[in-house]
């Protein structure tokens, strides 16, 4: 797989992409991520990326030149299957998504930035257009490393154990159960003697009981879902 990061300020994807599980993947030839800066494909020879929005409006929004540029080089020199654009009105992006574009080859992620981009860009390159939640950032970095991160942990061989990934909270539409680890004691709590009855069947069985008891507390958006497929 390959991601092609996309931002005006590319130092802020500095960090989390270069660690651990991504780090990893990286290093064992699974995913190549490249970051892209937008001041590179500006004609303008002050390196301006933004203007003032038309009607007024305050703060400035990236104009859509350099984005058209940057996007065209990368699509002339290979086909992506989805150009996302990280925006807060965009479709909430969650575990179904991330299976889903963990399946593709190329994909491109626009960072915004400022108040977003022009409009002509949204309603021509872009494919995808994603929120991590009902909140506003001061850039899409953040949400692009949330959305590589959930990718690439969901290629296979990405993690030692194929399995922790599948077991994860809402890969089922419900919430993980709690986990424990060794001591089986530890200042008076107990670890469910279930766990330790070596049963699978019976482990099972709790952790789908513990898993839809949770998901009903704490998401009960999830839990009529759950049970109107179940």
């Amino acid at each position: 797989m390959r991601i092609d990061i996309i931002s005006a300020v590319p130092p802020l994807l500095d960090g989390p992409l270069d660690h651990s599980i991504v780090h990893r993947a990286k290093e064992n030839g699974l995913v190549e991520i490249f970051k892209h800066d937008l001041r590179d494909y500006t004609e303008d020879k002050h390196k301006k990326i933004d203007d003032y929005p038309y009607g007024g409006e305050a703060g400035m929004v990236l104009t859509p030149q350099p984005l058209f540029s940057c996007i065209e080089h990368l699509t002339s020199e290979r086909s992506y299957d989805e150009i996302i654009f990280t925006a807060p009105d965009g479709e909430t992006f969650n575990q179904e998504e991330a299976n889903k574009l963990s399946l593709k080859e190329n994909i491109i992620i626009v960072c915004g930035h400022y108040k977003g981009i022009d409009q002509r860009v949204r309603d021509t390159l872009i494919t995808k257009e994603y929120t991590i939640g009902d909140y506003v950032l001061s850039g899409g970095e953040l949400p692009a490393m949330v959305i590589t991160d959930a990718i690439v942990r969901l290629i296979p061989n990405a993690i030692g154990d194929a399995g922790s990934a599948l077991s994860d909270s809402f890969q089922d539409g419900l919430l993980e159960a709690p986990i424990y680890t060794r001591p089986a004691s530890f200042k008076g709590m107990e670890v469910p003697e279930v766990l330790r009855s070596g049963d699978h069947k019976k482990i099972q069985q709790w952790k789908l009981e513990q898993s839809i008891s949770k998901t009903k507390e704490r998401r009960q958006d999830l839990y009529e879902k759950f049970k109107k497929d179940y």
